[in-house]
């Protein structure tokens, strides 16, 4: 089944005028929008946004890539499909890894004012993971 091409800037400027800061990708000249060939059908069931179809069906295409999802639904849908599956707060802890970072604690902070929501539990796993609790 062929998949509408989904159109990233579409779900940029949606956050934007949410109130979001958001990226523009035109000021990002080395960024390359690429859109899935194909969806597979039972996918186009589930309740998930467009963002998160295209974004698992990039990642069947390219199998040696990480796929980022937040939305649980879409996480477990790319588990099953065997996608290697990574969140926010994971890649938060590999930037500190990295050394990119020197505390997650702030980033999480305005996830969480951004609207991310977060337990209390989840926070305080990372923070430990992190070395920061």
């Amino acid at each position: 089944m062929k998949f509408g091409q989904p159109n990233p800037s579409n779900e940029l400027l949606a956050g934007r005028s949410k109130g979001y800061d958001v990226p523009n990708p035109a000021d990002y000249p080395w960024l390359n929008v690429v859109n899935p060939k194909s969806m597979p059908s039972e996918w186009l069931a589930l309740d998930l946004g467009a963002g998160e179809l295209g974004a698992m069906a990039l990642a069947l295409e390219n199998p040696d890539r990480i796929v980022l999802l937040d939305d649980m639904l879409a996480r477990r849908t790319a588990q099953v499909a065997g996608l290697q599956v990574w969140g926010t707060l994971k890649v938060l802890l590999e930037a500190k890894s990295q050394g990119l970072i020197e505390t997650i604690e702030p980033y999480i902070s305005k996830l969480s004012d951004a609207g991310m929501w977060i337990s209390a539990e989840v926070k305080q796993r990372i923070l430990i993971l992190a070395g920061e609790s």
